[in-house]
C-alpha cells in the first residue's frame, strides 16, 4: 500500500529522460535503411525476388544466406562465426588500416562485451601475488571492473588526465604498473579509444607510446574501439591500434599480442539489440588460440542475426552501387547530428557555474565535473550515498533526467562527475541541458 501510494505522488516532470545509456535508437535515432533492408531479406528470403529491394542489398543477403546452414539465419554457425562474414570483417580491417588481416584471426561475438569477457577469461591465471593484474583506465566502462571481479583477477587502475582532456600518460601507466607488482602480476592493458565515459580520442603519438610500453612490459593489449566512427573534433582522428602497431615495424607487429573490438551498437548504426560484434586477435600463441576456440565453442555461436548485421557494417554500399548515395546521406546525417550535439553539450555545460566539461572529441557521452558543496556531501553521507549518486538521484527526482554518477566509472578522490549521453534529439537535448543548469544552480543554493 505504501509503495502504491508513493507511485501515485505527482512528480514535478512529465517524463523520465533516460540519458544514462548509449542506446541510440531508443532515443529516436533512425536505423540505416540499407542495413535494415539486408536484414529483412535475410530474415524473409522470399522477398529476394521482390522489386521493392535494391539489387546491392539482395546480393549481400544472398551471400550471407548461402553461407548459413539451410540458407537460414535460424541455424547455428561455426563457433568462430560465419566464414564469409569473417572474410568481410578482415577485408574491412585491411581497407581501414592498409595492412593485411587474416579471417582466421577474426572471431564474431555477441556485441563487443562478449569478446572482451572471453579474452579476459583465457588471460587470467595464477594465485596470490602471481594472480593476473588487468590495467584499466579510470574513469572506465564498468564492464571491465565487473568481469575482473567475476574472474577474481586484480584490477589495476591507471588514471586519465582530466586537466589534459582525459589524455593517457605513459608515466601514469608506469606508476600503476610498479605499484601493482607488489600484489599481483600485471599482464593485460585495456584501452578504450574513443573513450567511454570520457569521450577523448587518443593521438597517434599516444598510441605509439602505449604500444611501446606494452612491448617493453610484455603486456597483452585490449583495444576497445567500438566508437571508432564517432569522432567529432576536427583536430582528432581515429587511429586503430592494429594500424599503428604494424606501422611501428616488425619488432612490434610480430610480438605485441593485441585484441581489438568493434560492434554494431555504436557508430552511426546504433543497432544495440542485434548484439553484433567482432574481435581481431593477433600474435596469439597457437596453443592458446586452440584454447580460445574451445572456450568459444562452449557457447555454440553468437546470434547469427547479429553476425549478419555486423557484415553490413563492414561491407556497406560502395560508390557506384544503387544504395550508396542514400547510405552516405544517412550516415553523414547521424554523425553530423552527433557532432553538433557534442559541441552544444560542451558549450552549455561550461556556461553553468560549478560545472566543467572537457571537449567531447568522440563517443556518445559527456562526463562533466561537478562541484558538490560540503553540506551536500554531508547530506549524502547521512543517506549512505556517494555524493555524486546523491546529486544524480536528486536530479532524477526533481527533473526526471536519469544520468550515471561518476563513482560508477571511477574518478580521482575528491572529484565528482556524471555521465550523460548526447543521443536525445537536438531540441530535447537543449531542454535536458537547460533543466540540468537550473537544477545545478538551485542545488548549489540549497547546500551553500
Amino acid at each position: 500500500m505504501q509503495r502504491a501510494a508513493l507511485l501515485g505522488i505527482k512528480k514535478p516532470f512529465t517524463e523520465v529522460i533516460r540519458a544514462n545509456i548509449g542506446d541510440a535508437q531508443a532515443m529516436g535515432q533512425q536505423p540505416i535503411t540499407f542495413l535494415r533492408q539486408v536484414m529483412a531479406l535475410c530474415t524473409y528470403p522470399n522477398l529476394l525476388d521482390s522489386p521493392s529491394f535494391p539489387e546491392d542489398a539482395k546480393k549481400r543477403a544472398r551471400r550471407i544466406l548461402q553461407a548459413c546452414g539451410g540458407n537460414s539465419l535460424g541455424s547455428y554457425s561455426a563457433s568462430q562465426g560465419v566464414n564469409c562474414i569473417r572474410e568481410d570483417v578482415a577485408a574491412y580491417i585491411s581497407r581501414r588500416d592498409g595492412v593485411p588481416a587474416d579471417p582466421d584471426n577474426i572471431y564474431l561475438t555477441t556485441g563487443a562485451s562478449d569478446g572482451i569477457t572471453t579474452i579476459l577469461k583465457i588471460l587470467v591465471s595464477g594465485g596470490g601475488k602471481s594472480r593476473t593484474g588487468v590495467m584499466i583506465p579510470i574513469p572506465q566502462y564498468p564492464l571491465y571492473s565487473a568481469v575482473i571481479s567475476e574472474l577474481d583477477a586484480i584490477q589495476v587502475n591507471y588514471y586519465l588526465d582530466e586537466e589534459n582532456c582525459w589524455a593517457l600518460n605513459v608515466n601514469e601507466l608506469r606508476r600503476a604498473m610498479q605499484e601493482a607488482r607488489n600484489h599481483c602480476d600485471p599482464k593485460v592493458l585495456c584501452i578504450i579509444n574513443p573513450g567511454n565515459p570520457t569521450g577523448q580520442v587518443q593521438s597517434r603519438k599516444c598510441i605509439e607510446d602505449v604500444i611501446h610500453f606494452a612491448w617493453e612490459e610484455k603486456l597483452f593489449l585490449l583495444a576497445d574501439e567500438v566508437y571508432q566512427d564517432n569522432v567529432y573534433s576536427p583536430d582528432c582522428r581515429f587511429h586503430s591500434f592494429k594500424k599503428v602497431l604494424y606501422e611501428m615495424g616488425p619488432e612490434y607487429s610480430s610480438n605485441v599480442e593485441l585484441a581489438s573490438f568493434h560492434s554494431t551498437s555504436k557508430g552511426y548504426m546504433g543497432e544495440c539489440g542485434y548484439r553484433g560484434g567482432y574481435m581481431e586477435v593477433i600474435n596469439l600463441h597457437p596453443e592458446i588460440k586452440g584454447q580460445l576456440v574451445k572456450l568459444l565453442s562452449v557457447r555454440l555461436c553468437p546470434p547469427v542475426s547479429g553476425q549478419a548485421a555486423m557484415d553490413i557494417v563492414v561491407n556497406p554500399p560502395a560508390p557506384g552501387e544503387e544504395s550508396f548515395e542514400q547510405f552516405r546521406r544517412e550516415k553523414e546525417s547521424v554523425l553530423g547530428n552527433l557532432a553538433t550535439k557534442a559541441k552544444l553539450t560542451e558549450d552549455l555545460f561550461n556556461e553553468v557555474p560549478g560545472i566543467h566539461c572537457n571537449p567531447l572529441q568522440g563517443a556518445m557521452y559527456a562526463f562533466p565535473r561537478i562541484f558538490i558543496p560540503s553540506k551536500a556531501v554531508e547530506a549524502a553521507q547521512a543517506h549512505k550515498m556517494a555524493p555524486d549518486m546523491f546529486y544524480c538521484m536528486k536530479l532524477l527526482e526533481e527533473t526526471g533526467i536519469c544520468v550515471v554518477p561518476g563513482s560508477g566509472f571511477g574518478q580521482r578522490e575528491g572529484t565528482y562527475h556524471f555521465r550523460m549521453t548526447i543521443l536525445p534529439p537536438v531540441e530535447k537535448l537543449k531542454t535536458v541541458l537547460r533543466k540540468v543548469k537550473d537544477f545545478h544552480i538551485k542545488f548549489l543554493e540549497q547546500y551553500a
